[in-house]
């Protein structure tokens, strides 16, 4: 944590938290929060989906709904950035308040419920950022979402693969989130199924009349059983998917929840949350046999996160709530570690720890 965070941060706690999220895309914005130079090192270079990333380490979906601050969040050191989640239609969301810090655990509870500008103005913001920035390559992803009233959710989906194709690096099949009535029901095997199948023919379709090819990642829950994730691996090894991401945020109250805040309902994220993800993420990796590439997100507030979530099968991390508690210079610090750590452990690239976990116990 940067000595000036470390001044401003008990000013920034005292304002309501979805406030002071508000405050810090403005600062973004204007420039008000200082470029962060991040470690450029050849062990943390690493490909993806024929994507090329100076190191694993790209910003959660959730930060940056509506598409207003990707260059200034390039600035902060991330190698990657996914916007959103962005719905069909514009809605506003749950009701506030619907973001409660929880700083005894470093956690965050959030109930937003997919509050969106619309595919319309998100799309005409992604289009002036583009081309302003038509000879850079950062990888700007969107989380896709459906809308609250929806009843045939898979076609919000479609219409959005429909809106995005060929406009993003990559795209995010979000069925994740605890805060759509309904929404982590598309999790089931049959849903699932017909959901991507549906998905993958409109990505067809757009990259036959010329939009190019554009990844689908899935984003599941890291609440699932082993049983919903034996089904979810056997439909993604079979959609064609890109990637996954695991996961979202958890309906679940670890012991280190004080009372008050447990009783608030909406996904927590955080430090409780990590052990969590990073069990389903191994899960996930031995299930798919590392055939489909991981993501791994949830609690990852250090290096050494990072890093384990690398050795339990991601090729990537994404990270939200550590910059609520670390603040704007938390990428530099993880980036850093990690080079160290990928070098004490003998491997030259990501790429070569990823999973290296569960290739040390088959070798066993």
């Amino acid at each position: 944590m940067s000595i000036l965070y470390k001044m401003l941060r008990p000013a920034l706690f005292r304002i309501d938290p979805e406030t002071a999220h508000g405050l810090a895309i403005k600062a973004l914005r204007f420039g008000l929060i200082p470029r962060v130079a991040v470690p450029d090192d050849a062990v943390l270079r690493t490909t993806l989906c024929g994507l090329d990333f100076a190191h694993p380490v790209g910003l959660a979906a959730g930060f940056d709904k509506h598409a207003e601050a990707m260059g200034p969040l390039f600035d902060l050191g991330f190698s990657f950035i996914e916007l959103g989640g962005v719905t069909p239609l514009p809605q506003p969301g749950n009701p506030r308040p619907r973001l409660f810090r929880v700083p005894s655990a470093q956690a965050v509870i959030n109930r937003f419920g997919f509050n969106s500008v619309g595919a319309d103005v998100f799309a005409q913001r992604l289009e002036t950022y583009h081309a302003a920035h038509r000879q850079s390559h950062q990888v700007v992803g969107i989380n896709l979402a459906k809308n609250k009233e929806t009843a045939d959710a898979a076609d919000d989906y479609v219409k959005g693969v429909a809106a995005f194709a060929g406009k993003a690096a990559f795209l995010t099949v979000n069925v994740s989130s605890p805060n759509t009535p309904g929404l982590r029901d598309m999790q089931g095997r049959a849903a699932l199924a017909d959901l991507l199948d549906r998905v993958m023919k409109v990505r067809a379709r757009v990259e036959q009349q010329g939009g190019g090819h554009t990844p689908v990642f899935l984003k599941i829950a890291p609440d699932i059983d082993d049983m919903q994730a034996q089904d979810i691996a056997e439909v993604a090894l079979a959609s064609g998917i890109d990637a996954m991401i695991v996961g979202n945020t958890t309906v679940s109250r670890p012991a280190s929840i004080p009372a008050d805040m447990a009783r608030e309902t909406g996904g927590l994220s955080g430090k409780p949350l990590f052990t969590l993800s990073t069990e389903k993420l191994g899960l996930m990796y031995r299930l798919t046999g590392g055939k489909i590439p991981l993501i791994g997100c949830g609690g990852i507030s250090s290096g050494a996160d990072a890093y384990a979530k690398i050795r339990a099968g991601a090729s990537l991390v994404q990270l939200y709530t550590a910059m609520i508690y670390e603040g704007p210079d938390v990428v530099r610090s993880i980036v850093a570690e990690l080079a160290v750590l990928l070098k004490r452990d003998g491997f030259s690239t990501v790429a070569d720890a990823v999973g290296a976990d569960f290739k040390k116990e088959a070798a066993a």
